[in-house]
């Protein structure tokens, strides 16, 4: 109560601390606040509300601030901080904030991209269980528990569109096709958020990154890209907008140059697209030093330079790396920089503070009780399960191997991942001082073995290392396979080898283990693969040979029990593909949305002068949007409620969908739209819509679509958004290149 009484001392004549002066301050509009305040403010106290700077605890970058943090903070040089953990720590950083000048409340922002202390799968792997609610649950749960550790802003979601595994940041996104990450991003953005930003279990979101750095050339994370026009308004910058569209707080630079100009410096995408055209009213941050990292690129001499190229352009926070700090100063006392830019975007960071409520209490989201709470809920174990089981993607069930009888007496589990145990978290997650990960992660080990219960007996051999040549284990793992009635092999990546600065130019089983798997085949005994993985793998052999393959991605803290439950059968799989599995990094980048070409390639390899390869099959191993279910399904009676539209008019499309198999189960209805002929070149197929439907075995059910104007339109080459008369392909299906049912229909002029 004395902290609060020594604000309204300091404020008292700002009306700033409401909590504490009564109804009248806190009726006063916040815009009104925030002018009285930088009224108030020298121009170093408004630099310091545009830098960032990392905590004493994990860091995700160089860290480049040399002095005092608190002396810092002190000073108000400083307005956010990341990498600081926990309800005591905040409170102790706050407490300085407390005790400069103006006593402005720090931020606290954090990577927290697929939970917090309870881990949720990686998000591409969430992405594929198709399930936008789940999703969104998945964001609600990571930001309860982070919000009540003092924590409110996360650096989440990655909305970038990645059609290249070899790129280590694909595990952050929801894969290669515009519209389902449009969908996701949303209903990511509305799991972090909440009701409202002010809600002590709410984070502001972050939409990262702006723009299109998952069409860095090569694969190689930080590389440029160079792109058309079209192509940036048409397939990457949809879903930035979907999350602006769902109240994203703040926007985060990429760190490539796009088409030469690198993105902290880039005033068409930030002033024109977003703060112009879109009309963000929220505040952009730097990623990790990319404002000073615009040196190396060329595009500015030096760090003064480069704090005028990005306050210009329009970013507003600058994370570590001293340019705003150092330089942004005496750039507005010599003239260099308008002090109106600097303005701007102090009232951007001041507004959120406001709307978070820490203002009226400092410290309202860091509550140590809130914090013990939230971070023992055992609902939010439970659903960590359930998503995970939700994510795992069924590629491939000959002679349905899977579920798991329960007439098998011995199992033999081989692999270097069957016992691994930080590596379930994937990349990006969150490690928290006190927790004893050890023992909170459920291996696959032990969620199999206490799936399988008693009656059937579950061997052990590693086989060999993820990485490495050494084969000293199969002569082990092979022992223990002719032991058994069937085996099952958990390979994969580590952890380690996908996420940032993670890109791989090999993306093949790593090491010897795609051997072990042939030698544990060879034995005769059936064979399950389990793949554990950041992004798309390459594995030839595997595939063609091996009778049934599950893709685990990385599932988290639950990730040993959700596994068990889809190999015994307690939960079917439903989940597809939301990126393309390439045959070889020879078809890199490869997606189902291409264009058709003048000479367009055959499926199953050259035919005469046509656009593929001599020695691969132009298509994916496993294309977007496949995933196998324990059951089958039907489709029949596909009907369109008329066949030609004009103007605003609407199809309505039906048809049924059948269990015809002896499990309930989930289906993924996939519709996807073709323009036949347009004044730019369209793609051979695009997903326009989706539904999931739930069946008994026998069970028929009647499933609907609406195909508007929307839906018909497309950027054409003077990028008007706009629908073109002319004939299109409408194709429902259980995947891209798994069509069911077809017709065709008619937009009039």
């Amino acid at each position: 109560m004395a902290r609060r009484s020594l604000t309204v001392r300091v404020l008292g004549g700002l009306l700033l601390a409401g909590a504490s002066l009564g109804g009248s301050a806190r009726a006063q509009p916040v815009d009104q606040r925030i002018e009285a305040l930088l009224q108030q403010m020298t121009l170093d106290e408004k630099l310091g509300q545009l830098t960032q700077y990392s905590g004493d605890w994990k860091v995700t970058g160089p860290v480049t601030f040399s002095g005092n943090h608190q002396e810092a903070i002190q000073a108000g040089r400083v307005g956010s901080m990341l990498n600081v953990l926990g309800s005591e720590r905040t409170r102790a950083y706050q407490d300085v904030a407390m005790r400069s000048r103006l006593k402005i409340p720090l931020l606290f922002g954090q990577d927290v991209i697929h939970g917090y202390q309870t881990t949720f799968p990686i998000p591409l792997a969430e992405a594929a269980s198709w399930d936008l609610a789940a999703i969104e649950a998945s964001a609600r749960i990571a930001a309860t528990e982070a919000a009540a550790s003092g924590i409110h802003w996360t650096f989440a979601p990655m909305v970038d569109i990645a059609r290249d595994p070899r790129w280590g940041r694909v595990m952050e996104g929801a894969g290669e096709d515009t519209y389902l990450a449009s969908k996701i991003a949303y209903a990511r953005v509305k799991g972090f958020q909440g009701r409202q930003l002010g809600d002590t279990d709410a984070l502001m979101a972050t939409a990262k990154h702006f723009a299109a750095y998952g069409a860095a050339q090569a694969g190689r994370d930080y590389n440029s890209v160079d792109m058309s026009e079209r192509m940036l308004w048409e397939t990457y910058l949809p879903p930035f907008k979907a999350a602006l569209d769902a109240g994203a707080a703040t926007f985060m630079n990429s760190f490539n140059d796009l088409n030469g100009i690198p993105a902290s410096g880039n005033s068409y995408l930030l002033r024109d697209i977003l703060k112009g055209a879109w009309g963000f009213k929220g505040f952009v941050v730097s990623d990790w030093g990319s404002i000073g990292e615009m040196v190396k690129h060329g595009y500015v001499k030096d760090n003064r330079d480069a704090a005028r190229a990005a306050i210009t352009a329009g970013g507003d926070m600058d994370m570590e790396s001293n340019a705003y700090r150092d330089h942004l100063g005496g750039l507005v006392r010599g003239g260099a920089v308008p002090v109106a830019l600097v303005d701007d975007a102090v009232r951007r960071v001041l507004r959120k503070k406001f709307e978070l409520g820490l203002f009226d209490d400092p410290y309202r989201f860091s509550d140590a009780a809130r914090e013990r709470a939230a971070l023992n809920n055992p609902a939010h174990r439970q659903a960590a399960r359930t998503m995970a089981a939700k994510s795992i993607v069924l590629l491939k069930n000959e002679g349905k191997l899977l579920p798991l009888s329960r007439d098998l007496k011995t199992i033999a589990f081989i692999g270097p991942l069957v016992k691994a145990v930080a590596d379930n978290h994937g990349g990006w997650a969150v490690t928290l001082p006190n927790v004893d990960y050890s023992k909170f992660i459920v291996t696959q080990w032990d969620g199999l073995k206490v799936g399988l219960g008693s009656g059937t007996r579950l061997l052990y051999a590693r086989g060999s290392d993820i990485e490495g040549q050494n084969r000293d284990g199969f002569a082990e793992a092979v022992a223990v396979a002719r032991q058994a009635d069937l085996v099952i092999v958990s390979v994969g990546e580590s952890a380690a080898m996908s996420g940032e600065a993670k890109s791989r130019a090999h993306i093949g089983l790593p090491g010897v283990q795609e051997d072990l798997i042939r030698e544990l085949h060879a034995t005769g005994k059936p064979v399950v693969v389990l793949i554990n993985a950041g992004r798309p793998l390459v594995f030839n052999w595997t595939a063609e040979h091996v009778p049934a393959i599950a893709y685990t991605w990385w599932l988290g803290s639950e990730a040993g029990n959700a596994i068990a439950d889809v190999l015994l059968g307690k939960h079917n799989p439903a989940a597809r593909l939301p990126i393309s599995f390439p045959r070889g990094e020879g078809q890199i980048p490869i997606y189902y949305n291409h264009f058709n070409t003048g000479r367009p390639a055959p499926a199953d390899g050259v035919a005469g002068y046509s656009s593929g390869y001599l020695d691969e099959k132009t298509t994916p191993r496993y294309p977007f949007g496949h995933g196998l279910s324990y059951t089958t399904f039907a489709y029949s009676d596909l009907r369109l409620d008329k066949a030609h539209v004009a103007g605003n008019d609407k199809i309505t499309v039906s048809l049924r969908v059948t269990n015809s198999g002896s499990r309930a189960g989930d289906e993924v209805v996939q519709l996807y739209l073709r323009d036949r002929v347009g004044s730019v070149v369209r793609p051979v197929k695009e997903l326009k819509d989706f539904r999931t439907i739930r069946l008994e075995p026998g069970q028929t059910r009647a499933v609907g679509f609406l195909i508007d104007r929307e839906k018909l339109s497309f950027y054409n080459e003077k990028l008007q958004w706009a629908a073109e008369p002319g004939e299109f392909d409408l194709m429902i299906g259980a995947s891209s290149a798994d069509i069911r049912l077809s017709a065709g229909f008619e937009l009039a002029e």
